[in-house]
């Protein structure tokens, strides 16, 4: 009859321990039993299965009942909702236990995770002891799989660039014609400078010719007697006809010339 206050101690104090949705501590898992994996502020690739609407959830229900069914190795629990699948959350959410804290409706003195925030208490379902845990996204998304909004800032910095490369290109090129075409207006002036200049040159050089032709070629007025004053021995045609016997003044043709005759 000793043993019986030491009994009932026992079970008082196991029930001053029951609080309500207090989250179970992590534990070692163990093979084909139901252990606490802790509290964490995401579920990863843990998805709701769903076919239990109107139950009452808990860790018994959801581990043996639903997530059995799919022979899953990871349980979650949040408010009335439960999740399953292979992998624990990140080791970088897991988060303290005072996190979790609503009551299982199926067993109040264990938590179902937190409905004031974010919060998934995580059990290893017994299937498995050795469990991975999934990869941070940002380990995720450095591996290739990168997000949304930094494949759109990537590609607005690359349309950036191009646009750049762009206007400095047509900058290059507007530059290069404007300078070909002053180039060529230039080359275009001094050639048309040098042709009128040439021009001119050869003008000036034809009125001096014109004017020196026509003062070689200008003839003497002739006298009021209509007789030339050139010297007559300067004509060919004039001597042929000049009589052999004739007298001539080889030196004064202006005087008559004697003439012999047979009478």
């Amino acid at each position: 009859m000793k043993f019986l206050p030491i009994i009932f101690s026992v079970g008082v104090l196991a029930a001053e321990t029951l609080v309500r949705g207090q989250q179970r501590p992590a534990v070692n898992p163990i093979l084909n039993a139901l252990t606490s994996h802790g509290c964490y502020k995401s579920k990863a690739s843990l998805k709701d299965p769903g076919g239990y609407e109107g139950e009452k959830v808990s860790s018994g229900l959801c581990g043996d009942v639903i997530c059995n069914k799919t022979n899953s190795t990871v349980l979650g629990l949040r408010g009335t909702t439960c999740y399953c699948g292979f992998e624990y959350p990140p080791k970088e959410d897991l988060v303290e236990d005072k996190f979790c804290n609503y009551a299982c409706q199926g067993y109040p003195f264990e938590a179902c995770g937190s409905v004031d925030g974010v919060y998934y208490s995580i059990f290893n379902t017994g299937v498995k002891v050795d469990v991975d845990s999934a990869e941070p996204v940002a380990s995720t998304s450095s591996k290739g799989a990168s997000s949304p909004t930094s494949d759109a800032s990537t590609g607005d910095e690359g349309n950036k660039e191009g646009d750049k490369k762009s206007t400095n290109v047509g900058g290059i090129v507007g530059g290069v014609v404007v300078g070909v075409v002053i180039a060529a207006a230039a080359i275009g002036g001094v050639f048309f400078y040098l042709r009128r200049k040439r021009n001119k040159e050869i003008e000036e050089e034809h009125r001096r010719n014109a004017a020196v032709n026509s003062f070689i070629g200008h003839k003497p007025p002739s006298s009021s007697g209509g007789l030339s004053i050139t010297d007559a021995r300067l004509d060919p045609v004039m001597q042929r006809r000049m009589s052999d016997g004739s007298i001539a003044d080889n030196h004064d043709y202006s005087r008559k010339i004697l003439r012999v005759t047979n009478a």
